[in-house]
């Protein structure tokens, strides 16, 4: 152990992870604990909050995040990650959204909701899959996506960022990473495009960087807005650390508030970065250390911490302004309080046995209900009865996005529907 190591191993971990962070446009976060974006599919179906939603996310807000990260909210309803995903137009349940937003925002906490758009990745049930350029592979079928189309994003971005804004949510979170369409526009893996959309890293950004431009405009300079990117797509062929770091590059030149960084994808083949726990610590520490060489934006981490110390010790030595947890939170929704504490404690991870793909995503998914439920400590469930249960979910929700929102081929039909 370095000098230097053992001075921050004996730190207060209150010091460090309770300060607070003033972003660029001025907002404030009361400490540098962020609960991460996740998929917890609650919404019910019809692109609506739930009870069970609401209260979870009140949890966490107690719990002592500084921020909390809705995963996966879409602007666009032909092109959901899943069908538990919320979905912010005209057709809102707005009672819904400002029981979220009251019970959640509470104690200096903020909400955000991630602004995304499957793209390749939508859910095949409910969708007609798009993305950068035509793919047929095994487990992966999309059809290009027209400059029309693309252009189109920036708008739909934007509307949905206004939507957030006005209903009461206190930032927002663009999704440009794991593989959905802001992140297929920046991988060659999904991007084989020739026109400016494509080619080098730069052209690859371009989608990006418009809309977030687009985004500020429509929400103004003092409203948190935050974007989620890949380190690394972990896949041959992929976004490279070093594509990643010229993205940070870019963005550094934009009105962006927080860089949120994560990896990994869901392309075929691609290995989740989060199977299995490891005490090796942080997914892509040495990636956030160049990046935060590369811009003054502040930096959050997203993936890998167990322990309290892998969090003080990011912060403490400069790689990252804040940590972002995910499955720990799930397992302890008040950890933010207990890693700003005397007493501290960190997460039991669950060990399991061979579970089946899928089961081990799908048995923290339904710890998320349990917890949005307050039965939490009467959860028995393995991972595969997990998977079955969310997948039997899955289905029937389905049927009620399918009423909800008829499909149309056609962008511009939304827009004509009030649906965009």
């Amino acid at each position: 152990m370095t000098e230097s190591t053992r001075e921050r191993a004996s730190s207060n971990p209150h010091d460090v992870l309770g300060g607070s962070l003033e972003l660029p446009c001025g907002a404030v976060l009361k400490n540098r604990i962020a609960k991460s974006a996740m998929s917890d599919s609650l919404g019910d179906g019809q692109g609506n909050a739930t009870e069970a939603q609401v209260r979870l996310y009140e949890r966490w807000a107690d719990g002592g995040a500084a921020v909390s990260m809705i995963g996966e909210v879409q602007g666009d309803p032909r092109y959901p990650e899943k069908p538990g995903n919320l979905v912010f137009g005209p057709h809102s349940d707005r009672r819904a959204l400002q029981s979220l937003v009251s019970r959640a925002v509470i104690e200096g906490a903020h909400l955000w909701p991630q602004l995304g758009h499957a793209g390749a990745l939508s859910h095949l049930p409910i969708s007609r899959p798009v993305g950068p350029s035509q793919l047929d592979l095994h487990g992966l079928h999309c059809t290009a996506m027209s400059i029309e189309d693309i252009e189109d994003l920036r708008g739909m971005y934007a509307r949905t960022a206004a939507f957030a804004k006005d209903a009461g949510f206190t930032g927002v979170h663009v999704h440009a990473g794991h593989g959905f369409l802001l992140s297929q526009f920046l991988s060659p893996l999904f991007n084989r495009r020739s026109d400016a959309y494509g080619g080098s890293i730069e052209a690859r950004s371009q989608i990006v960087l418009k809309v977030i431009d687009e985004v500020r405009r429509a929400v103004g300079p003092s409203f948190p807005v935050g974007i989620r990117i890949n380190a690394t797509d972990k896949l041959e062929g992929g976004l490279t650390e070093d594509d990643a770091l010229e993205v940070v590059r870019l963005l550094d030149q934009t009105t962006i508030d927080l860089i949120d960084i994560s990896g990994g994808t869901y392309f075929p083949g691609a290995k989740a970065s989060s199977d299995g726990v490891s005490d090796a610590g942080p997914y892509f520490l040495d990636v956030a250390r160049r990046a935060k060489r590369a811009t003054d934006v502040p930096l959050m981490l997203t993936g890998g911490f167990t322990r309290r110390e892998q969090a003080v010790d990011a912060v403490e030595s400069g790689a990252v302004d804040m940590v972002s947890l995910a499955r720990a939170m799930v397992l302890n929704p008040r950890l933010a309080r207990a890693w700003l504490s005397a007493e501290g404690g960190d997460p039991e991870f669950p060990l399991f046995d061979a579970p089946p793909r899928g089961g081990v995503t799908a048995w923290y998914s339904m710890r998320l209900t349990a917890l949005g439920e307050d039965r939490e400590d009467t959860f028995t469930l393995d991972p595969q009865s997990a998977l079955d249960i969310y997948e039997e979910r899955d289905a029937e929700r389905c049927i009620k996005w399918r009423k909800t929102f008829p499909a149309t081929p056609d962008l511009n039909a939304w827009g004509a529907l009030g649906l965009m």
